[in-house]
């Protein structure tokens, strides 16, 4: 309990024994507290530095313990002094560090942050074209949903240009949707004739860019990507990153093969399609999923469902799976 002052638990008992008991010799305190008596010397040499035990009047070597009172409230003095000096020691240091901070927080050489916060789609439109003429080696991107805004391919184009022309490996991943738009397949065409790579799936997780394999830009909520988004640095996350972006690209299709259906006349949208449905998604978030209106995905799920003979669209999930649909 006295510890913070100093007294070890075997000072802090003996003295404590000595309190009531002060005529009592090294061996009856040992006996009394299960001791050995080098213990109790070691104890009352702590505490007579401690000045919790001063010479007796009544004999040589005898010592006396001083009352709490005056002690005990000497050292509690004693510690709050030094914790004020090491408080104003503190402020001190937070005062230099916050210097330090101001003069050189933002220099990335100094502390490089693992996380920035990019508000409002502005802002992440001027950090993509920053990191674009940046980039070295490569830069890959997830687009879900269906077509892009006209104006943003437009202003998208000569940054595209002078990435590839320096070398910059560009791939794209886009949903199956956007095949439907026109002005998007011509902005892939002119991509793809400058050497940029395209290709499609079924439904992408979120916007995602990754720049040299040593930043990522992901939405703040994937959910609307209108808040804005965050810039990661953390290796970590950005391989792993990486990797997902790897595992979807491998099975990804090239943007001018077309999605023909198998051999049991399903295209890859309908079997995500039929996986949505089977896990019980609404068509609204299956139409945000896919890239799709809300008229096709109602439209396709009724076909999917009139063909399996399924009377609700669990059914429809089960009998895929048993007909070896999914």
């Amino acid at each position: 309990m006295l510890e913070p002052l100093g007294l070890e638990a075997d000072a802090e008992t003996v003295y404590r024994l000595l309190l009531e008991q002060p005529d009592w010799s090294v061996e009856d305190m040992a006996a009394h507290l299960n001791l050995a008596p080098a213990a109790v010397h070691e104890a009352l040499d702590a505490l007579a530095d401690l000045r919790l035990l001063v010479p007796s009047d009544d004999g040589p070597g005898r010592l006396l313990p001083v009352s709490p009172e005056v002690g005990l409230a000497a050292l509690l003095s004693r510690k709050e002094l030094e914790l004020h000096s090491l408080q104003r020691q503190m402020d001190s240091t937070r005062a230099a560090v916050a210097d330090l901070t101001t003069r050189y927080g933002g220099r990335k050489q100094y502390a490089p942050e693992m996380v920035h916060t990019l508000f409002g789609l502005d802002a992440v439109r001027n950090r993509l074209a920053e990191l674009a003429e940046a980039a070295r080696t490569e830069c890959l991107s997830f687009f879900p949903g269906g077509s892009q805004l006209p104006d943003t391919m437009e202003s998208s184009k000569p940054l595209d240009q002078l990435a590839l022309e320096r070398g910059v490996a560009l791939r794209t991943l886009y949903q199956d949707s956007f095949r439907n738009d026109p002005a998007t397949l011509q902005y892939v065409r002119w991509l793809a004739s400058l050497g940029g790579q395209t290709r499609t799936v079924p439904s992408l997780p979120m916007l995602m860019v990754l720049v040299d394999r040593e930043v990522a830009l992901v939405p703040i909520d994937p959910d609307d990507g209108r808040r804005g988004a965050l810039e990661l640095r953390s290796h970590g996350v950005v391989a792993a990153l990486h990797v997902l972006f790897e595992r979807f690209w491998a099975s990804a299709q090239p943007w001018h093969e077309p999605d023909q259906p198998d051999d049991r006349g399903l295209t890859r949208r309908d079997r995500e399609l039929l996986t949505l449905l089977a896990s019980g998604h609404t068509d609204e978030y299956i139409s945000r999923k896919l890239g799709l209106s809300l008229r096709t995905v109602r439209r396709s799920a009724s076909a999917l469902m009139e063909r399996l003979q399924a009377r609700s669209r669990f059914e429809a999930g089960v009998l895929a799976v048993r007909a070896g649909w999914l």
